[in-house]
């Protein structure tokens, strides 16, 4: 049984009516059960808790702190390719953009990955578009080989694979399998992803099970905020996360909150989420799963960044490049998306000191599993 056997219990329009009818004191229940179950979950995302959002900050700031301490992981993305055969409507990589293309060599992946590397990182993010044809198998793993003499921790957020597949990229040190969701909805999630096999949405639902199977060290999931309603999403999310945190319990389950960003194709998003709809999300999901790993990334801005970081947040990408190449200025490939933060990673590292944080740049080395 899968997440995709479990997600068929639940009806999105029903989720999403339910959590309308919150009220007031539905809340005030959820905010004082430990642990909170999903009935906490959809009050805590309802309307009726954007009064409580102060109260449910300060709680969220210090279940963090309680389970992480003043410590927060930065990492940095590397993107290997921007070719993609998908047609998701909403993305810079979508097949039918005119925009200039790139997969970088291997030798070109070691020139940026020096660049990353001098500037303090030792956790990597490989990025790509959807093209197996181009970011084969033996690629990646020639990629995770090189790149395992500097980085000690590498995470991939690719195409999805089945888990033999996975198995073999651990073996060659990849430790992360991030997988954004995009929506949980099936019916838009066939109208924003009309062609590709990411058009198959029970497939790209069971990639996390997949990973786990395989043993992945981490596990990272998202949904694409903007693309629906955030409050249902939220709820999906939530129960995504916990089912995962109860299946592959050796895994360490984290959250990505990524609003939609300008990016080639013009796509508009339906739903807008603010500032203030983002807060009530992490913070609800935060007291909801107070072991989760939350990241954030460079799509927003500086100011709203370091306001997010004690409600929850022990992970952070900084000094972004969407693009192939970025990092060492090689091309004009077109980039995923818009990045908001363009501060420097010792910038970063920097505010984060001045908060009284620890920034962290490595938190992992195989050499744990043989002491």
């Amino acid at each position: 049984m899968s997440f995709y056997d479990q997600i068929q219990a639940f009806e999105w329009a029903e989720i999403g009516k339910v959590i309308g009818e919150r009220t007031s004191d539905d809340v005030e229940r959820a905010l004082g059960t430990r642990p909170m179950n999903l009935d906490s979950l959809i009050s805590l995302l309802s309307p009726a808790a954007e009064p409580y959002l102060e109260q449910m900050a300060r709680e969220a700031h210090r279940l963090t702190q309680q389970r992480f301490g003043k410590v927060i992981g930065l990492f940095a993305p590397l993107y290997l390719s921007n070719e993609c055969v998908n047609g998701c409507v909403y993305c810079g990589f979508n097949a039918r953009n005119p925009v200039d293309r790139l997969t970088l060599t291997v030798d070109q992946v070691m020139a940026e990955a020096r660049h990353i590397r001098d500037m303090g990182f030792r956790h990597l993010l490989l990025v790509s578009g959807e093209a197996p044809h181009i970011v084969s198998m033996d690629y990646l793993k020639a990629v995770a080989d090189r790149l395992g003499e500097w980085f000690p921790s590498l995470s991939i957020e690719i195409y999805p694979l089945d888990t033999s597949s996975y198995a073999e990229l651990i073996e060659h040190g990849v430790d992360g399998l991030i997988v954004y969701q995009e929506t949980y909805d099936k019916d838009l999630y066939g109208q924003v992803h009309p062609r590709g096999k990411k058009s198959d949405y029970r497939w790209r639902i069971e990639t996390p099970d997949r990973g786990g199977t395989a043993g992945f060290r981490r596990l990272g999931l998202g949904s694409l905020l903007g693309l629906n309603d955030w409050r249902t999403e939220g709820f999906f999310l939530g129960l995504h996360a916990r089912y995962l945190q109860k299946t592959y319990w050796k895994s360490h389950i984290s959250i990505s909150f990524p609003r939609l960003r300008p990016a080639a194709g013009g796509f508009q998003p339906r739903f807008p989420v603010s500032d203030r709809n983002l807060v009530q999300l992490l913070t609800a999901l935060r007291l909801f799963l107070p072991d989760a790993g939350f990241t954030l990334s460079t799509r927003e801005p500086a100011t709203l960044r370091n306001h997010l970081i004690p409600l929850g947040i022990t992970l952070m990408s900084a000094g972004s490049h969407t693009e192939p190449g970025g990092y060492t200025n090689i091309t004009d490939a077109e980039a995923q998306f818009e990045i908001a933060d363009s501060r420097s990673p010792e910038e970063v590292a920097g505010v984060l000191r001045q908060m009284g944080y620890e920034p962290v740049w490595k938190d992992w080395d195989a050499a744990f599993l043989r002491s």
